[in-house]
């Protein structure tokens, strides 16, 4: 099965962000969790998604920028591959578990 992307599922910015959200940094867990859970890739490929500048996107995750009505869209974006980057870390961490957990004879 593919990422949900390719589902038709669209990502709303106005769904993730209040009125209050803008103007200002996101919130220093967002920016952890984004941090952990994206990639170079991501940042690029949401880039050109967005039109939104990579430089912009990676300033606003590390809370040098502040978040826009113009950048929200790529944060949101941002917010669904991290959604989808955590998924499968969770799953190759279980399978390396069990992998290792029988090399281990636990």
């Amino acid at each position: 099965m593919g990422p949900i992307k390719n589902a038709g599922f669209v990502i709303k910015s106005d769904d993730i962000f209040s009125p209050e959200d803008y103007g200002k940094p996101i919130s220093e867990r967002l920016s952890e969790i984004l941090r952990r859970n994206v990639s170079k890739n991501d940042y690029a490929n949401i880039a050109i998604r967005s039109n939104v500048s990579f430089s912009t996107i990676r300033d606003v995750v590390y809370r040098t920028n502040s978040l826009t009505k113009t950048n929200a869209q790529a944060i949101a974006l941002l917010i669904h591959a991290a959604f989808e980057n955590a998924i499968a870390h969770k799953f190759l961490a279980e399978g390396d578990s069990l992998f290792l957990g029988t090399l281990m004879k636990v």
